[in-house]
Formats: structure tokens, sequence, C-alpha cells
């Protein structure tokens, strides 16, 4: 597409949109109960946010020095997905809906705790390349307004029959709009890929080993928890499936990111949704193997 770069402008508010109707999915009230749900949220929140980043550590030690290519893996894999990881754990018999309900949850923690993890692992670097700017920035038209207009909508629905129709008419946009926002970026991306092939490349090897490992580590960490199979499903597709796509904007506000770190990020996203083909046949099936013993 002549232009296509172009579209990076559009990056934004596609995942506003995307984020807004998929937090429109969960009723406040589902909310509530996912709260409640203790023993689900601290695996989860222990399988992406400590068991992940130590995998994580492990990984990038076989990756270059540089640290825009560091800088794209560690921004990608620490940073668990929100949006189409419900529709794969449902279509692998996960508890979508336990982890739908958990989504403002984990994007409020990875925001807050990606500066922290960067620090940890870039040292003195990541005070070059990373500022809060962007992270504020992304905090407030990713999450904060999204997640508020949702529940003002969600409120009104509730006192409403006409709001309530358009709500349920909303319902069916979530899969739409995630398939623009990968629309988007991909085209607005792609072109730079082929600037930035080889840094894109040479992280494709530790993405491979991430969606080979990385579920199974949630999968144990849910059992270990004493969850039920379709809640150590939906941990074990949380834990294998990543944020590129919330991510991506924040690349773009590092200084010199382009071509290299954005074409690192997708790269990960191309070999992700491959991996997800194997989680939705070969989870259910660990899962089944594992009830029988």
């Amino acid at each position: 597409m002549p232009g296509a770069i172009a579209l990076e402008a559009g990056i934004t508010p596609a995942l506003a949109l995307m984020l807004f109707v998929t937090f429109l999915q969960v009723p406040l009230a589902e909310l509530g109960r996912a709260l409640l749900r203790l023993r689900f949220l601290l695996a989860l929140l222990m399988a992406n946010f400590i068991a992940i980043p130590l995998v994580v550590f492990g990984l990038i030690r076989f990756l270059p020095s540089d640290p825009m290519i560091r800088l794209g893996v560690l921004m990608v894999l620490l940073t668990p997905c929100i949006d189409y990881v419900v529709t794969f754990s449902h279509l692998g018999r996960g508890n979508a809906k336990l982890l739908l309900a958990a989504t403002p949850i984990l994007l409020i923690a990875q925001i807050a705790l990606l500066p922290i993890y960067l620090g940890i692992f870039l040292g003195d670097a990541a005070t070059k390349l990373v500022h809060m700017g962007p992270f504020l920035h992304a905090f407030l038209w990713l999450i904060a307004i999204p997640l508020t207009l949702a529940a003002v909508v969600g409120f009104t629905a509730a006192r409403s029959t006409a709001v309530k129709r358009v709500t349920d008419t909303l319902g069916v946009l979530p899969v739409p709009a995630t398939a623009l926002v990968l629309f988007v970026i991909v085209a607005a991306v792609v072109p730079q890929i082929g600037l930035a092939l080889q840094g894109a490349l040479m992280a494709v090897p530790i993405y491979v080993a991430f969606a080979a490992t990385a579920p199974f580590i949630g999968w144990g960490i849910a059992r270990m928890a004493g969850l039920d199979l379709q809640a150590s499903r939906a941990i074990a597709f949380s834990a294998g499936t990543r944020n590129s796509l919330v991510v991506l904007p924040l690349a773009f506000a590092v200084p010199g990111a382009m071509p290299v770190l954005p074409a690192v990020i997708v790269a990960q996203t191309m070999v992700e949704l491959v991996g997800e083909l194997f989680y939705i046949k070969l989870i259910p099936l660990l899962s089944s193997k594992q009830s029988v013993t």
C-alpha cells in the first residue's frame, strides 16, 4: 500500500476503540466476582509478572548486545495480552469470561511494572531509551478513558433499554476492532521490517523458545494453585500470549526506534499467531491427560 506508514497515526485510536469495546464486555458484577477469585488472580499475576520475567531474563542472554533489539524483545515479552487472548482461550476451552474480567487488572499492572522491569534488565540503557511520558499517555488513552467510558455505558445500560440495545450492538465489535488494529499495525510496520530484517530475525528464535515454554509454565502455576481445568487453561493462554499491539505505541515513542524496534515487536506477533493455533489443540489435550492421571 502506498503511504502505508502514514497509518501509524491511527494505531492509538484503533487500540482505544478495541479496548473500549473489550472492556464493555466486562459486566461490573462479573469484574467484582473476578476480584473475589483470589487464587485465580494471584496465579495469573504470579505467572505473568514473576515467572515469565524470570524466563525472559534467561532468554535475552542469547540476544546480541544491541539495546534496541533487547528493548523490543523485553517490551513485548514482559506484557501479557489483554485482547485476542480471550478469543484464543475460549477456542482452547479455557475460562475466557474469567480472563476477560481480569483484563483491566492485567493492563494496569503491566503499564505500572514495565518501566521497572526495563530498568532492571537494561540498566543504564533504560534511562536513555525509556521515558515515563509515553507510559502516562498510554495509561490515559488505553486504560483510563476506555475503562471509564465502558463503565459509564455499562452503568447506564442497566437503567436504559435504549442504551442496552446499543451495548448489545457494540458486543459484536471486539473481534472486528482487533482485526482493524492488526491491519493498521501490520500495514504501518511491515514496510519497516525489510529495513530491519536482520534485527527482527535475531529475535525470532527467542520468540519461538518463549512460545514453546511459557504456556506450560502458566499451566503449572495454575495447577499448583489448585485451580480447575478451565481456569488453568486460561492462565496457560495468558502466559503464552503477549501484548504486542498495546506496547507498539510505546515503542514508537522511543528515540531512534525506527525501524528496528517496531519490526522486532511485530515479528513476535507473527510467531505468536502461529503458536496460538498449536495452543488451542495442545493445551486442552494436556489438561485432559493430566485430569485422568
